[in-house]
């Protein structure tokens, strides 16, 4: 990191006092002692200054060019700073809120941070996507280019903020990233609490919701979250640990169903499953090797969760066994196993069909 290079400063400053020491020894005639005159000198000055106090420190430019665009709801000096090798996005300190999801308990914690995505091509298609953002960074200087000028057209249309700063001060903001002129702010996704969902899928007629475990792509999540609002899910749970969450690339994979549909995060899967089984949902969970298959799922009218395990590893075995039924999609071939976002499509289409049969 940046500020680890400067912390050797410390041991510079050691250094520079050990030549003043040989240097003053010397000197002619140079007393043992000070006699008193360099007391002040010795005194402690006191603890040092967190980095963005140091004037001239990396982490107070940062802060600086934070301030600067905070009357704009975006802070995105730390947030580049923290930038990852792709250029793809980063993260930074939290911004305001992001529409289209449930506010709850678990909402949002102190430790979410502003998601920085950078490139001309990434930046252009989140815009279009319609990817909720604060505001969009544009270094002066730059040869004309169509992306440039969509990009400044599309952020001024959804009404945020467009900051022109210096390639030096956006190549600060980024670290490492290729930005080529462009930085976008997205804030951290609004989450809501899986007992609202469990109280929506209760007031449906039935109810169903989506639980994932251990999906770790944003784009399948995305493209689940994308299939249940098609057909006619209540909501998406997710784990708060080791999985996917509602980065910019999973909002433009669902096409904007993020902005209709609550994800909850919930911080034991098993223990929100059994919550909901109590609260009189079906627990129906997919897996390869299960002896019912998707055709023969009679509960599909009934209220009900369908939970979706990775593509490698297939549901947990705490979360397997809390299922009340386990069901497999039939498949021919060699094909062993869908991604995700597909086996979702399938599996709610399904139920979908058997519902709307039921109704009728």
């Amino acid at each position: 990191m940046a500020t680890g290079g400067r912390g050797g400063g410390g041991i510079a400053g050691g250094g520079h006092g050990g030549r003043a020491a040989k240097s003053g020894s010397h000197r002619k005639g140079a007393a043992a002692g000070s006699g008193g005159k360099g007391r002040r000198a010795l005194r402690g000055k006191g603890a040092t200054p967190p980095a963005e106090m140091r004037k001239g420190h990396p982490a107070a430019r940062r802060a600086n060019a934070a301030a600067r665009a905070d009357g704009t709801g975006t802070r995105a000096g730390s947030a580049a700073a923290r930038m990852g090798r792709d250029g793809a996005a980063a993260r930074g300190p939290a911004g305001g809120p992001t529409p289209g999801a449930s506010r709850g308990p678990a909402g949002r914690r102190a430790a979410e941070t502003d998601e920085l995505v950078v490139g001309r091509n990434a930046v252009v298609e989140a815009l279009r996507a319609k990817v909720p953002a604060t505001s969009l960074y544009v270094a002066g200087g730059l040869e004309f280019d169509e992306r440039l000028a969509e990009a400044r057209k599309l952020a001024a249309r959804a009404g945020m903020a467009v900051i022109d700063v210096g390639r030096l001060e956006l190549d600060r903001l980024c670290g490492v990233a290729p930005h080529q002129g462009l930085a976008l702010v997205i804030p951290p996704y609004r989450y809501a609490h899986p007992e609202d969902l469990l109280a929506r899928a209760r007031s449906g007629a039935p109810g169903l919701l989506v639980a994932l475990d251990g999906v770790t792509d944003p784009r399948n999540l995305g493209a689940v979250v994308r299939s249940a609002a098609a057909f006619g899910a209540q909501g998406v749970v997710l784990p708060e640990r080791r999985a996917a969450g509602i980065t910019a690339a999973a909002w433009k994979t669902s096409a904007g169903a993020a902005a209709r549909l609550p994800v909850a995060r919930a911080t034991n899967l098993t223990r929100t499953l059994r919550s909901y089984a109590d609260g009189g949902l079906v627990v129906v969970g997919l897996a390869a090797d299960a002896d019912v298959s998707l055709d023969d799922l009679e509960a599909a009218t009934d209220p009900l969760v369908l939970v979706i395990g990775s593509e490698g590893r297939g549901l947990s075995r705490l979360v397997g066994e809390t299922c009340d039924l386990l069901v497999r999609i039939p498949m021919a071939g060699q094909v062993e196993s869908l991604n995700a976002g597909v086996a979702a499509g399938v599996a709610l289409a399904e139920i979908a069909r058997r519902r709307r049969q039921h109704a009728g």
